[in-house]
């Protein structure tokens, strides 16, 4: 499978993306300046986490625009994977790839800690071998963090089955106290209606190596590859 991996400036976790896709789930990944306008025939693209522009105006906001992006929304708009982490995720709303918007943490503090999160569903890509029952401990890294949207979108997002993670404690409980940043109904992540766009907050990449004794994260890389390679 070939992963393309999107590059703004101020991204800062496309090598960690590249390195898990190429040395540890051993695909063929490229590189994608967000200039370009070639996705140089991709079947998986990922935009990645870090600060795109700086954040400047709202996270997300510029790089939209970046001339990249329009042959990205096309290609989702066509069937094509596409995956948003943090900054990514930022970006996917910013586009309107997903509904929803990430705003600033409810504590006004960028945060970086390790959480738990748990898998709503198995009816997408990128969930489909995680165990519901299983607390998953991923890395975040935000300011911008907090998923919101209408109570409308909400009820959709719920009975459409597009929840992909919520933020849960160590045994998967559900609850407020283990929100890190306030986001509505412990939101971490969601999908598109097609279901072939997905956003989420946390950082699967950094949770994907025996070195840093923490591989949480891999199982979304296994689910990618157990269906598309089926």
């Amino acid at each position: 499978m070939k992963f393309g991996v999107v590059i703004f400036p101020g991204s800062n976790c496309d090598h960690d993306m590249i390195y898990v896709l190429k040395n540890i789930m051993g695909q063929e990944v490229v590189k994608l300046w967000h200039k370009d306008r070639d996705l140089q025939n991709c079947d998986f693209i990922v935009l990645p986490g870090g600060f795109s522009f700086g954040d400047y105006l709202r996270s997300g906001a510029i790089a939209r625009f970046s001339p990249i992006m329009e042959e990205v929304i096309a290609f989702a708009n066509k069937g094509g994977y596409l995956m948003g982490i943090c900054n990514g995720f930022q970006i996917l709303c910013e586009a309107g790839l997903v509904e929803g918007a990430l705003l600033h943490n409810n504590n006004q503090k960028f945060i970086c800690k390790n959480i738990y999160m748990k898998a709503q569903t198995n009816n997408t890509l990128v969930t489909s071998l995680i165990d519901k029952s299983k607390a998953l401990k991923i890395p975040i890294a935000h300011g911008e963090g907090r998923f919101y949207a209408s109570e409308d979108v909400i009820k959709k997002l719920n009975d459409e089955d597009r929840v992909l993670f919520r933020y849960c404690n160590k045994e998967g409980d559900v609850i407020d106290i283990a929100n890190p940043n306030g986001s509505i109904e412990n939101i971490a992540g969601i999908c598109n209606k097609r279901r072939n766009v997905f956003g989420m907050m946390p950082h699967p990449e950094r949770a994907s190596d025996e070195v840093l004794s923490n591989t949480d994260g891999k199982i979304i890389f296994e689910s990618i590859l157990n269906l598309v390679n089926a």
